[in-house]
């Protein structure tokens, strides 16, 4: 029997007596942490540093650090509104030097008849201001706009128009695109919360429009160096910005690239009509991001992404695997019935590289299939390798736990050929070791739920030293993700008849 390895107490030890050494190669039961991450424009009052990240200390934080009213401090509110455990970072980012804000305007064309309340929305955000018959609208104006002062969470700014002085304009706090998304209406609430314009008065709203130019993001991903995100809340849609977030995240060059194995998804939402979604979609491929279709809602596009990358992360740290159907995405302000896509929509939706939702009967929206942009391969034929999220979330789980066995138990081992007399205790490792050791992982996770078929994955599992560099191991892992319970068919075979039988 050969002398056992200490990782540490020298062969030439002489002085007495008991020495006793570590070995937790055994032992390693540790969990990653998925960090989520949320990309946001601040104001000049926001107190955070573009483009160098830091931790989320809360909603108060998110205030402080945006700006009341910005991009990042409404993203981090509805992020946390869904996710208030998980440990959550930020990326600000300045507007772009070449943005332009976007601007929209309420125009008061006659004066109420009755005493009411004027119910406007601005990206979901209720502004009630009560009106009277001896209110003029130049006076309606004047009250909205100090209304709109009092709630410094609105991001947008208001003043009275000089020359049409019973009309409202309204500016975005943050410069670019994402000023668009902010949506302007009124009595969103309905007859349910009592909502509707006061007799007699009539408004006229311009949507927030005129956006131009995100801000360049990508010397900003840059700079979030190697630690990891798993769940990143992607602000941006356009296709400047699209390409950014897919360099960054991908699989030949990126964070799934096998140099540098920091994985991680983004989540987006875009809005828009059925065929505005499906043109769009179609002109993505990328398997590390998903967009969130919707039309209608109150809520910004950005805001969404927080949220649906919210839902996705509790999802995803409870069980990588498990299918995120019906997993809620609170905040989510649900769109009126007759913008509510049906279900031969969604159909289409999900085979042009975008996202579905569902909405229960108290506007609770949830997700019904988290999908990637992912539609094709390289050679332009379809192919739904990488179609589902949780595939992606299912493979970055794989990997690690991988490659911490590796790291673990095999740090520090000499290698020898199969077939080498090795005694037990020593500290060496052959490829049939490391095969066995692969195997017995595999199958930890296939009782967990994570993988499955492990005498299929055993057979075709291929372990072998390197026939060029002798200090290098190649491994074939032919894994088999366990699939997700999507579509329940049933073909109901009923008669009308109750049969015979024999006495």
């Amino acid at each position: 029997m050969g002398d056992i390895a200490f990782p540490n107490i020298p062969q030439n030890l002489r002085v007495p007596l008991f020495y006793a050494d570590l070995d937790p190669s055994n032992a390693n039961t540790g969990q990653q942490t998925l960090r989520a991450l949320i990309v946001g424009q601040i104001l000049s009052s926001g107190t955070g540093t573009p483009g160098t990240p830091q931790i989320c200390q809360g909603i108060d934080d998110a205030k402080a650090v945006g700006g009341q009213g910005s991009m990042l401090a409404l993203m981090t509110a509805a992020y946390r509104n869904r996710d208030s455990f998980g440990e959550v970072w930020y990326l600000p980012l300045a507007d772009g030097a070449e943005s332009v804000a976007a601007s929209g305007s309420v125009n008061i064309t006659s004066a109420p008849t009755t005493t009411g309340v004027l119910s406007l929305y601005i990206a979901g955000q209720i502004v009630s201001l009560v009106v009277t018959p001896t209110m003029t609208a130049a006076q309606i104006a004047t009250a909205l706009v100090a209304q709109i002062g009092t709630l410094p969470d609105l991001p947008v700014t208001a003043a009275v128009d000089a020359t049409t002085t019973t009309k409202v304009n309204l500016t975005a706090k943050n410069k670019g695109l994402c000023g668009n998304d902010i949506d302007l209406q009124l009595n969103y609430g309905g007859a349910p919360a009592g909502e509707s314009t006061p007799a007699g008065m009539a408004v006229t709203i311009t949507a927030m429009a005129g956006g131009l130019v995100a801000p360049d993001v990508a010397d900003a991903l840059a700079n979030l160096g190697d630690q990891t995100f798993d769940f990143i809340a992607f602000p941006y849609t356009d296709s400047t910005s699209l390409d950014a977030i897919k360099a960054f995240l991908s699989t030949s060059t990126g964070r799934w690239s096998w140099s540098q194995q920091l994985y991680g998804g983004a989540y987006a939402a875009y809005r828009g009509t059925l065929g505005a979604l499906t043109t769009f979609g179609v002109t993505r491929n990328d398997e590390h991001m998903s967009i969130m279709g919707f039309n209608g809602s109150p809520t910004p596009n950005w805001v969404i992404a927080a949220i649906y990358a919210a839902a996705a992360a509790i999802s995803a740290r409870a069980d990588p695997a498990q299918p995120m159907q019906t997993v809620t995405l609170d905040g989510m302000q649900a769109p009126p019935l007759t913008m509510r896509f049906q279900l031969t929509d969604r159909n289409t939706l999900l085979y042009d590289g975008i996202s579905t939702f569902s909405v229960a009967d108290d506007g609770t929206c949830a997700i019904e299939n988290a999908i990637t942009t992912y539609q094709k391969n390289t050679y332009g034929d379809a192919d739904d390798s990488y179609l589902e999220v949780e595939t992606l979330n299912t493979l970055a789980y794989v990997l690690r736990q991988l490659k911490s066995v590796v790291t673990t138990k095999y740090a520090r081992k000499k290698l020898a050929a199969n077939g080498t007399r090795v005694v037990a205790g020593t500290n060496v490792v052959t490829p049939s070791t490391i095969r066995a050791d692969l195997i017995a992982q595999y199958q930890t996770m296939e009782e967990n739920g994570y993988v499955q078929g492990s005498s299929v994955f055993a057979q075709g599992l291929i372990v072998q030293q390197n026939s060029t560099n002798p200090n290098r191991v190649d491994v074939l892992y032919p894994a088999i993700l366990i699939d997700q319970l999507r579509v329940f068919a049933l073909l109901m075979q009923f008669s009308n008849i109750v049969p015979t039988t024999s006495s």
